[in-house]
């Protein structure tokens, strides 16, 4: 812990949750937990480096972080800015705080992108060590059959590398669902290409424990603070027995909503 320390009632405060008195109940109703254990009343904290948890869900590490989930649409490149003028995922956001494009999307994929300030997370989402999982709807040119699934299902070789999926779906004649753990540069139209199939449209739906089949293309909204815990115990920033009971979302209500939403886009 650094020099830089304040009272946890203040801190609290400082964060939306009422006066200080307010903030002493929280405590005594042991309802705050510091890096895991139950807070103290009194107790002071270093907002730089420890977890603060209200009701089992993460304070920031500073108020000033953020995170959005965007839908992107085709044709917005994932960078804060782009020498040809083209349009960014920034430009979606508010300018303030600035927040940078964690991983890419390339600019003729559509679907979730995180945005954050936060370096950390950053990080250790988009680091090959962790293999957070990436899930996509992707709709090729050309009827698929079951030996080409096979194929993807057991391993694709391309020019970087071996890759096997976690999962791939046939939904459709012309429509699967994969999901990778690795970050490389248009691996699932790689992938893709490389069984004979090339990409008509590519969506992703989901990224970790994060997904919204109602977030419309274009728009973008503050993950949530379970969302944002989901994600720091994906990275191994917090011990998964200190996420909230019952808080990983489940699948989109199954792989024929997926598939509809791809042929009956919202936006």
């Amino acid at each position: 812990m650094s020099d830089v320390t304040e009272r946890l009632q203040k801190v609290l405060s400082s964060y939306g949750f009422g006066s200080r008195r307010r903030a002493e109940e929280l405590i005594i109703n042991n309802r705050v937990k510091v890096n895991g254990e139950l807070a103290q009343l009194g107790c002071k904290v270093d907002v730089n480096n420890d977890l603060v948890e209200v009701d089992d869900t993460p304070l920031g590490i500073s108020p000033k972080l953020v995170w959005y989930i965007l839908n992107k649409p085709k044709g917005v490149i994932s960078s804060a800015r782009d020498p040809f003028g083209r349009p960014c995922v920034v430009d979606i956001v508010p300018v303030y705080p600035r927040v940078f494009p964690v991983g890419r999307l390339d600019a003729d994929s559509e679907g979730l992108l995180i945005l954050t300030n936060d370096g950390q997370l950053a990080f250790r989402l988009t680091h090959p060590s962790f293999g957070i999982p990436k899930e996509y709807l992707v709709q090729v040119d050309g009827i698929l059959d079951n030996s080409t699934v096979s194929h993807l299902r057991s391993g694709v070789e391309l020019e970087d590398g071996l890759i096997i999926p976690n999962r791939v779906s046939l939904l459709a004649d012309n429509l699967l669902g994969i999901e990778v753990s690795v970050g490389r540069n248009r691996l699932v139209r790689r992938m893709c290409e490389a069984v004979g199939h090339s990409v008509v449209r590519l969506q992703r739906t989901r990224i970790g424990t994060v997904c919204d089949s109602e977030l419309k293309t274009g728009h973008y909204r503050k993950l949530r603070p379970s969302e944002v815990k989901e994600l720091m115990v994906s990275a191994k920033m917090i011990e998964a027995v200190s996420a909230a009971p019952g808080s990983r979302p489940e699948k989109d209500a199954g792989d024929v909503k997926k598939a509809d939403k791809m042929t009956h886009p919202t936006g």
